[in-house]
């Protein structure tokens, strides 16, 4: 993308940047060390061998794709080795729709980026967008009858499929089933096609159509079950259940959701008037920003008054993560950007993944303003943010959406943060420097 801008539109330079305090959120909720998520994944997978017979030597294709889960390639790694010890063939599925430009070798070089790679967790990959039809939907579903139901072909010829998914909150819609076992089993092996489909129908047919979708696919297919994480609010991997097939899509699975949405991340402010974010990216979420984060969903039948979240004025952005591969999905959830991540953005990749989003991608795919630097967006936002008084604007910054162990704050937030218990504030302010993001707190 081709940007020339003259230096003179939308710059502040008589706006100072704010002394800023940094702030970091105490964790309450115990992670897992990895010799117990080691355990926990192999006690899960036990049980969901115990419960069904497979064939010896039974090829296992083992669904992964989603991204930002922590522990990853060990929990993969893992359940491949708990598998040849019971003499078992497995393999990786890229489960993931449409990513890596609904491509196989774009699905493919998203797991490496994951760690996931036949060396790392001893399977190899086998990659494909082609699906087969495996029914319609019946009576059951309704308002859905007839809705043709696909799986990744290779997923299909194995004897067995096992999902490993994080449970949480989706970014597009809420109801009782969300991103988890269910997603990743209907739209993450449907690939692009089946993912599309469901799209269609906006944020209700996520919300109504996918588990049904999920619920035939688990009494059709030979389907082993799921290996489900829930994480804490700093991303660290905390519980880990198994998911077996009757319970795809239905109570169980809701109850794994209603624990995830209580521990997931939040900002410690109920509202902002300027948020600034170091990153975006699809390893953070499938929007590049939880949108549960930053208060934000457009998506046109959700009022964004029913969305959980702060309430923020503006929202700047830096940059776009190496490991999004160009695929800014959603960025239209921004309000600035800078000319830095503008040249990042494979709109290819990006319109891919947002028209396949349906409903919420045509929105989310306008652009924000585009401004030379991370300080221009800075002193834009101060200067536009609607307070007169630049000393009084709420101004936050973190590192990213599932990273926000470590802030930095604007005077006005002051107060407030030193009295929340759950944040421990800095003794003294420091100019904000954005010449380096904030330190990792996961």
């Amino acid at each position: 993308m081709q940007i020339e801008l003259p230096s003179h539109l939308f710059t502040f330079p008589e706006v100072p940047l704010p002394t800023v305090w940094s702030v970091r959120q105490i964790e309450r909720t115990p992670a897992l060390p990895p010799k117990q998520i080691e355990q926990r994944t192999r006690e899960a997978l036990e049980s969901l061998l115990a419960s069904r017979s497979l064939p010896t030597h039974a090829s296992v294709a083992v669904g992964v794709g989603s991204r930002g889960i922590a522990n990853l390639a060990l929990i993969v790694r893992t359940v491949v080795g708990v598998l040849k010890a019971h003499g078992h063939c497995p393999f990786i599925v890229p489960a993931m729709g449409s990513h890596g430009g609904a491509t196989a070798q774009g699905q493919t070089e998203v797991l490496h980026s994951y760690g996931i790679t036949p060396e790392n967790v001893g399977a190899e990959i086998k990659a494909t967008m082609e699906v087969s039809p495996i029914g319609e939907l019946t009576e059951e579903a309704e308002g859905y009858k007839g809705f043709p139901v696909v799986c990744d072909r290779n997923a299909l010829q194995a004897d067995a499929i096992l999902l490993i998914n994080r449970i949480k909150p989706h970014t597009d819609f809420t109801g009782p089933i969300e991103s988890g076992i269910a997603k990743m089993l209907a739209i993450g092996l449907g690939k692009q096609q089946g993912a599309e489909r469901i799209h269609h129908y906006g944020a209700a047919g996520l919300r109504d159509l996918m588990p049904h979708v999920a619920r035939f696919m688990a009494a059709h297919l030979p389907v082993l079950g799921g290996i489900a994480l829930i994480e804490n609010s700093l991303g660290h991997t905390g519980e880990i259940h198994p998911v077996p097939p009757h319970a795809i899509g239905r109570a169980p699975e809701q109850a794994l959701l209603d624990k995830s949405r209580k521990l997931m991340p939040h900002l410690p402010f109920s509202s902002l008037d300027l948020l600034l974010v170091d990153e975006m990216g699809k390893n953070i979420s499938g929007s590049c920003m939880d949108t549960h984060v930053i208060g934000r969903a457009v998506m046109p039948s959700i009022p964004e008054s029913e969305w959980d979240g702060p309430n923020i004025r503006l929202i700047a952005v830096f940059d776009l993560t190496d490991a999004s591969h160009g695929n800014a999905a959603a960025f239209g959830l921004a309000d600035m950007i800078t000319e830095r991540l503008a040249k990042k953005i494979d709109f290819v990749a990006s319109y891919i993944n947002m028209r396949t989003s349906g409903e919420g991608g045509i929105q989310r795919a306008r652009l924000p303003l585009i401004l030379p630097t991370p300080e221009d967006c800075v002193r834009t936002g101060i200067a536009t943010c609607g307070r007169g008084d630049w000393t009084k604007v709420r101004l936050a910054r973190i590192r990213n959406t599932a990273d926000l162990q470590n802030l930095e704050i604007s005077q006005a937030l002051l107060e407030e943060a030193k009295a929340n218990p759950d944040l421990e504030v800095a003794a003294v302010g420091h100019p904000l420097d954005l010449s380096r993001p904030l330190p990792a707190g996961r």
